[in-house]
């Protein structure tokens, strides 16, 4: 898949033959420097941009090739988005529980809705519903943002820094809540970080780099990824040792691949 954004004139390559897979129910973080197109793969998803190239799968929508009217109402059900400052998810005025109710009054109609106070119960808020957000902690406040963005029951959340700009105490409370939705939906979640110590305890994480993927985190250890073309970025502490133009000869033996450096008259 490729994004393309037209800037002063000139064709910017945000994203640059991603290719991702990600399996119903799974939790996966998306890792990367700013500018590395993490929130672009994120609004993709979302149905906010639209592919400049490549198929786009969620779940049964091909999102390359649908109308704004489609796209709208795979939002109001399908796919759930929680974006970066949980107040841009919430309307100030609503309580917790009017903000859900207001979310959901977009759900395509026949659908099968949870009642606003099972919603918060999954975030810990169903003690809140009532109250002013102005009274709630920042910690509530993106645990109420969480709420809304899972208010349908979607088969997939998007969530954007969900724990930046919190202390350690509300940062794991938010965590542990997206943990305890994906767990006990089902709901796919992809979950844009910044903080190494959310990735480590992800059991996917998927690093983002100038546009391509960079590598691969599972359990805590990374791996490097072979793109659809063949190309191979190494992860950063590996790249680090090998200057831009070292050349590598790669060789196999028992079904092993070794790559190793060679110097400039070609000698090991």
């Amino acid at each position: 898949m490729v994004h393309i954004y037209r800037s002063q004139g000139h064709d910017v390559a945000a994203l640059s033959g991603i290719g991702i897979n990600v399996r119903p129910g799974e939790l996966v973080g998306l890792l990367g420097p700013s500018g590395a197109g993490k929130s672009t793969l994120l609004q993709l998803c979302g149905g906010l941009l639209t592919p400049s190239a490549g198929r786009l799968q969620i779940g049964e929508h091909n999102v390359a090739t649908m109308t704004e009217a489609e796209l709208d109402r795979m939002r109001a059900g399908d796919v759930g988005i929680v974006l970066q400052g949980a107040g841009r998810n919430l309307v100030p005025y609503l309580t917790p529980e009017d903000n859900i109710r207001y979310a959901q009054g977009a759900a395509p109609r026949g659908r099968t809705l949870p009642t606003p106070l099972e919603v918060l119960e999954l975030v810990g808020l169903s003690n809140k519903a009532h109250a002013p957000l102005a009274s709630l902690t920042p910690g509530q406040i993106q645990l109420c943002a969480v709420a809304v963005g899972i208010a349908t029951f979607p088969g997939l959340l998007l969530a954007d820094e969900p724990t930046s700009q919190l202390d350690h105490h509300a940062r794991d409370e938010v965590l542990a809540a997206i943990s305890t939705i994906n767990a006990t939906t089902g709901m796919t979640v992809l979950l844009i970080t910044h903080d190494p110590e959310v990735a480590a305890v992800l059991p996917r994480t998927i690093t983002i780099r100038d546009g391509r993927i960079a590598s691969e985190g599972r359990s805590g250890e990374e791996f490097a990824v072979v793109a659809t073309d063949g190309s191979l970025p190494l992860p950063p502490h590996v790249a680090e040792l090998l200057p831009p133009g070292t050349l590598l000869r790669v060789t196999t033996e028992d079904g092993n691949v070794r790559l190793t450096p060679v110097g400039q008259e070609g000698q090991a």
